[in-house]
């Protein structure tokens, strides 16, 4: 199946006292590289986030933050670290003195020192969070995903105009290249008689007809026709497995590039060789859709 690596989903939810918010986006990338950011003290949920996005995701560049901010009273606190206050007190009390400052410690220029707090909550039970953040997850997944299928249908249209493209001008080369393998045999035969003739040699009638076959069998490009006529059934096939289709289909494409440039190398014809560029150059437009296909 093929699916877009550019896509982007979101939801949230009001959840046991928590506002949970979830976003995944995603950009192209030869492989998987996942960025997960989840609200400060959180973190011990990574680990299943990243199990869940690795399950689902083979590559791409993908961006993940998984916000919860409590907004009912859950137990948490905020605590007074006092061996650190008293000596923070006691520190600015020496400056006053060592100094002669303004006697202005308060409360507020005290606390204004966020090191002297400390947040503080019940443990979390994991799974059971977990649990809780997980349909959220998978609603912002679920419409992440959507998108992906929806461009990726996109893509596979286009590349499939493109290949049906290229085929119709491998159509056309067959047909040119049987008449000049015919045209080359034929000058061929000639020009060796006609050396053969100039040196007085006794023409072996049968040699000629092997040199010519060989000759012959070096310029044909029956054998490329055939094996890209075989990628592109393969092109289409691919379409239709349900698992990521983008190194695949990248893989076949360097195949039908690689038949391709024999073409070129064996064919001396000028009209083969604008096509085979023309093919050349439909391929490479390929490669740039390929790259967005998961």
């Amino acid at each position: 199946m093929a699916k877009s690596m550019t896509a982007f989903g979101r939801a949230s939810a009001i959840i046991e006292g928590r506002a949970v918010t979830f976003e995944i986006k995603s950009v192209n990338s030869r492989f998987l590289d996942a960025q997960i950011k989840i609200s400060r003290g959180f973190s011990f949920l990574e680990e299943k986030l990243r199990e869940y996005i690795v399950s689902r995701i083979s590559r791409g560049k993908v961006d993940v933050y998984l916000g919860i901010d409590v907004i009912e009273n859950t137990g948490a606190e905020v605590l007074l670290d006092l061996p650190y206050a008293e000596s923070y007190v006691k520190a600015l009390k020496e400056l006053r003195d060592k100094f002669s400052l303004a006697d202005d410690i308060s409360v507020m220029t005290v606390a204004q020192n966020r090191d002297l707090f400390i947040p503080w909550r019940p443990e979390e039970d994991t799974d059971k969070l977990w649990g809780l953040v997980l349909p959220v997850i998978d609603e912002a997944f679920c419409k992440f995903d959507n998108m992906r299928q929806t461009e990726g249908q996109n893509l596979k249209r286009d590349l499939l105009d493109k290949k049906k493209n290229v085929r119709a001008t491998v159509e056309i080369i067959k047909s040119r290249s049987a008449e000049c393998t015919a045209s080359y045999r034929e000058k061929f035969e000639a020009r060796l008689k006609k050396i053969l003739d100039d040196s007085n040699v006794v023409i072996d009638e049968q040699r000629v007809l092997t040199e010519c076959a060989i000759y012959t069998d070096k310029v044909a490009i029956d054998e490329e026709i055939v094996r890209l006529y075989s990628h592109f059934d393969s092109f289409d096939e691919i379409f239709e497995e349900n698992a990521p289709v983008g190194r695949k289909l990248d893989f076949l494409l360097q195949e039908m590039n690689r038949e391709t440039n024999t073409i070129g190398s064996k064919c001396s014809d000028a009209d083969i060789a604008h096509m085979v560029v023309d093919i050349k150059c439909e391929l490479e437009k390929i490669r740039e859709q390929i790259q967005n296909i998961e």
